[in-house]
């Protein structure tokens, strides 16, 4: 079956418009709900979380009547981390969980993400089986079996609580100043509490949402203002959350901003050298950087590359026994402690990974040079594929003959918006942005 709901991290859109209105996620909610109580019986539940955009609201209440019209019962956790939306599923034996948000997009867009009962993001069986059920006449329950809903407010504190034991009783951040940017998302409470308990002095930014200032000018994608203010504040380190907490950017007690691959690299390295890396293999996308993979190899570590995506980078590491990876975007993901990408538990393991060291965090988050790298994006008009187009292919090629032996290219569409994404690597600078400007050229031009 087509999928034409799911994209590549559950349900996404802006706000209000298809597939993102509250009738649509009314039928999501009552199909998930079919799916997951097919045995008819009460007594199923589902936990809620979701980040701080204003929308919530309204994508909450539409997937809660959906929902308890199949008869499931509703456990609503207000704005907590994707990742502890993972951890809660499991911990309150729920039979499915389901994220709101759209992650590190603006505002005025939204998602839905779905975890099984193992916590885990579900599967492509499992999500064609819900558009195959949204997509039919779906089967209400009886009257009597209408499921219940009620708001709880343990969610956060179970998951603050559980964050805080990722890391050795003995670690204590006492002494340390950590700027930490929640990007006005879902993030806001939990992490400064977090760091703050554990006993550093915390300089919080983007802790204070509106429903609109969302990753606005804050937060991983936008890592600036914390930059700036490890500096001010003379700061030993900037942790940077996105909207949904499932993502992490590091900047240094110079203020230099660090991504996801250098996060891997150190990580990697030190569990490679403890005997706990397993199969010594770092799991990660296509997207991340040759200078990574050179270091990896130098170290006898291999790295394992999937399709961009967190959820690929789990499949691949589920399916292979390995228990870390991630992606240069900064989600990492480490199965010893999470089924996905955790920003917040990530962050833990670099501040103990200093105080176990004593090392500044300068002198742990570079452990490569990367190969110069650039990304464009080309927007598309609706409905147009011009990676099929025999003209763009040609010109793909020929700058593929270009970089042989000298970088690599990606060519990809976007999962999440209509984009074409260029990227390129090379050593030759002045080659990198010939050969990316060529092809986004080409693909504008058959768009």
């Amino acid at each position: 079956m087509t999928r034409n709901i799911f994209g590549t991290d559950g349900i996404r859109g802006t706000a209000n418009t298809y597939p993102m209105t509250a009738e649509m996620a009314l039928r999501v909610g009552a199909a998930a709900g079919r799916h997951f109580r097919q045995d008819g019986l009460n007594g199923h539940r589902v936990v809620i979380g979701k980040d701080t955009r204003r929308s919530g609201y309204m994508i909450e209440n539409a997937l809660t009547a959906g929902l308890t019209s199949t008869g499931m019962n509703v456990l609503l956790l207000g704005p907590v981390p994707t990742p502890a939306v993972a951890f809660l599923t499991r911990s309150m034996r729920a039979d499915l969980g389901i994220m709101i948000s759209a992650s590190h997009n603006p505002h005025h867009d939204n998602g839905i993400k779905f975890f099984g009962p193992d916590g885990f993001k579900l599967d492509d069986a499992s999500e064609a089986e819900i558009e195959r059920i949204i997509a039919d006449e779906i089967q209400l329950a009886k009257p009597v079996n209408i499921g219940r809903a009620k708001r709880i407010e343990e969610g956060q504190g179970r998951y603050v609580e559980y964050a805080k034991t990722t890391v050795p009783r003995t670690t204590r951040l006492t002494g340390l100043k950590i700027v930490v940017d929640c990007a006005n998302g879902a993030a806001y409470k939990a992490a400064p509490e977090v760091l703050w308990e554990l006993g550093a002095d915390v300089i919080p930014l983007g802790t204070s949402p509106d429903g609109f200032n969302i990753n606005l000018g804050c937060g991983s994608t936008s890592p600036q203002a914390a930059a700036d203010a490890v500096r001010s504040h003379g700061a030993d380190l900037g942790i940077c959350l996105d909207g949904d907490a499932d993502r992490i950017v590091l900047i240094d007690e110079m203020g230099r901003i660090v991504d996801g691959d250098q996060i891997m690299a150190l990580f990697a390295r030190l569990w490679s050298e403890a005997g706990t890396l397993a199969g010594d293999v770092l799991v990660s996308t296509v997207m991340s950087n040759l200078g990574l993979e050179r270091y990896l190899q130098g170290i006898g570590i291999a790295l394992e590359r999937t399709k961009v995506g967190d959820r690929h980078v789990v499949e691949r590491m589920r399916a292979g026994g390995f228990n870390l990876g991630g992606e240069q975007s900064g989600h990492i993901v480490m199965s010893d402690y999470a089924t996905t990408g955790d920003g917040l538990v990530a962050g833990l393991q670099f501040v103990a990974a200093m105080v176990t060291s004593g090392q500044p965090a300068s002198a742990l988050l570079h452990s490569f040079d990367p190969v110069p790298q650039l990304l464009e994006n080309v927007k598309l008009a609706n409905g147009t594929t011009p990676l099929d187009n025999s003209a763009v292919q040609d010109v793909i090629a020929a700058q593929e003959q270009r970089l042989k032996g000298k970088g690599r290219l990606l060519i990809r569409p976007s999962g999440t918006e209509p984009l074409i994404r260029v990227m390129a690597e090379c050593e030759d600078e002045d080659m990198l942005r010939d050969v990316v400007a060529i092809i986004a050229d080409a693909v504008r031009k058959a768009s």
